[in-house]
């Protein structure tokens, strides 16, 4: 079977998008469209622009979760994972290296040859790292949890000393 691309793939996108959408594009576009200058050159400004008013902006709006891009689509901050996840999902992977080197060397025939059989067996043992790690797990994440908050408090018991001393 022979696949053909499309030739027109960017007017076949452009006419299934909105149409309010579309005509915001193209005046954009037309803006943009100077008949002295490089297109890259000014593509290049306008990236610098944009990049300096993305600057302003989150200097201007740190504090808040959503900020307005340049064009008003809404961005969202991703805040950082609890900390009992990160170690949660470290158990995972440390789980899934243990099972899969258990995991059948001779198995093609469950799971393939050649590249796409290692694919589909790496698949198999991260499911089940992340399975083993869901519930209570074997303790890694447990065990690196308590650490981590027994170093925080000796620091914080530590800068107490030093702040009082």
């Amino acid at each position: 079977m022979i696949v053909t691309a499309t030739p027109d793939l960017v007017l076949d996108v452009l006419e299934a998008a909105d149409p309010v959408t579309q005509r915001a594009a193209t005046a954009k576009l037309d803006a943009l469209k100077s008949s002295d200058a490089d297109f890259a050159a000014t593509m290049d400004a306008e990236a610098g622009k944009a990049k300096a008013a993305t600057a302003d902006q989150s200097a201007a709006k740190l504090a808040e979760t959503q900020s307005t891009a340049i064009n008003g689509a809404p961005v969202k901050v991703i805040k950082a994972p609890a900390s009992g996840e990160v170690y949660r999902k470290f158990e995972a992977f440390i789980l899934q290296t243990f099972v899969e080197t258990m995991l059948p060397k001779e198995s093609e025939q469950i799971f393939g040859k050649g590249t796409a059989g290692g694919v589909w067996k790496s698949m198999l043992a991260e499911q089940l790292g992340a399975q083993l790690a869901k519930g209570k797990g074997i303790g890694i994440a447990k065990q690196l949890e308590a650490a981590n908050a027994a170093k925080a408090e000796a620091a914080a018991n530590a800068d107490a000393v030093a702040k009082a001393g």
